[in-house]
């Protein structure tokens, strides 16, 4: 908070692992547009269809939170992803969970 940043962090939860993402230690001036906010909740749709996360995922545009991520290294990806996206670039994003046809 101290840095004006976007929390980004991965969890293990026994076998599996959250990826977590709160904007609001960014401060009030940071916001998520809705195209971001847009790209960032059908990526985390396309992952619980994909059957990568759990139901009942947070999609944002405030809070954004994954859990049942298979393992340490995808969660790192896709908290990297997401902490590129929350800063207006979706190409790492684009590139972890690519978008549908």
């Amino acid at each position: 908070m101290a840095q004006n940043a976007v929390f980004v962090a991965i969890e293990a939860e026994g076998p599996h692992w959250t990826v977590k993402a709160d904007t609001l230690t960014a401060g009030s001036g940071r916001r998520v547009s809705d195209a971001v906010n847009d790209a960032i909740r059908a990526a985390i749709l396309r992952l619980v269809d994909g059957h990568e996360v759990d139901f009942g995922a947070y999609t944002g545009p405030v809070y954004f939170m994954m859990h049942g991520v298979r393992d340490e290294e995808r969660a790192r990806e896709l908290a990297a992803a997401l902490h590129a996206a929350l800063y207006d670039d979706l190409e790492p994003l684009n590139r972890a969970v690519p978008p549908g046809p």
